[in-house]
């Protein structure tokens, strides 16, 4: 996985444009060049309310060119209310850019799946991959149809689309996990963002398929920068991306505690120990 490079920085940002893509799911964009120039696929900010008076929320960064980056995110409380209340010329505090990214070197044919929010941080790979020339196939499962939101502008970057719907409102009616079981083309990799039941059922395929694959894990963080140890994952010692502390355990076990804020948010399937 890509190191961090760079410490994170708190941007004070002006709301240049707000799409509403569905009820409840929402698109801020904002002027912020010197984040975009450092943003790696896959990273992710924590965005401070505006009224303060509530914590920080880690969103996945969904769009970066040029000056204006943007976040993507469902409305479930009051922080994500208090942020789709927002409109164009508002201030909003944003930290970072966050997390490690996804590897994309030397790939060629890329499945990525994308479960509900999850979807928010596969375009900026996707497009690193499409414009290197891969074939990237994007298969995208939601509750319903009106929730697989944007679904459009993958295919117009250069994606093949398979979706699917829990209520079989649109595409495979079931698991869009299903549909990547049964390609009959199997890829060079695969990435997926998403909820943890569905990481689970796309690293137990990428293990069938023997096809490396890399997950971004969806966690609420305290803080978002790795001080507080509250959204660790057991990761395997031996891995690259394992913290120097705390050691592995001496009476044997090859485990250790990575923080997905971190040490993550994006870890190989195969190095997993949940």
């Amino acid at each position: 996985m890509p190191t961090i490079s760079s410490a994170p920085t708190v941007h004070t940002v002006r709301i240049t444009d707000r799409r509403e893509l569905a009820p409840g799911v929402v698109v801020l964009g904002f002027d912020a060049p010197e984040m975009v120039r450092v943003t790696r696929p896959g990273a992710f900010v924590m965005v401070i309310p505006p009224g303060g008076e509530s914590a920080a929320t880690a969103l996945g960064i969904y769009e970066a060119d040029g000056r204006r980056a943007s976040v993507l995110f469902f409305v479930v409380g009051k922080r994500t209310q208090e942020l789709a209340e927002m409109r164009v010329g508002d201030e909003l505090g944003v930290v970072g850019p966050l997390g490690n990214g996804f590897s994309l070197d030397g790939l060629s044919d890329v499945a990525i799946v994308a479960g509900g929010v999850g979807i928010a941080s596969v375009l900026l790979p996707a497009q690193a991959l499409v414009a290197s020339g891969a074939r990237v196939r994007l298969y995208y499962g939601a509750r319903s149809a009106e929730l697989l939101v944007d679904r459009e502008r993958f295919a117009r970057e250069g994606c093949e689309v398979l979706v699917s719907t829990d209520d079989g409102s649109m595409g495979h009616s079931g698991y869009i996990t299903d549909l990547l079981a049964q390609t009959d083309r199997r890829p060079d990799a695969i990435l997926a963002c998403g909820p943890t039941p569905m990481l689970r059922a796309v690293a137990r395929v990428a293990a069938e398929m023997n096809v490396p694959a890399q997950l971004s894990l969806e966690e609420t963080f305290a803080c978002g920068v790795g001080g507080c140890w509250g959204c660790v994952v057991p990761l395997v010692g031996n891995s690259a991306q394992a913290p120097s502390f705390p050691p592995a355990d001496r009476n044997g076990s090859d485990v250790v505690y990575a923080r997905v804020c971190k040490e993550g948010p994006v870890f190989w399937a195969h190095e997993l120990r949940w």
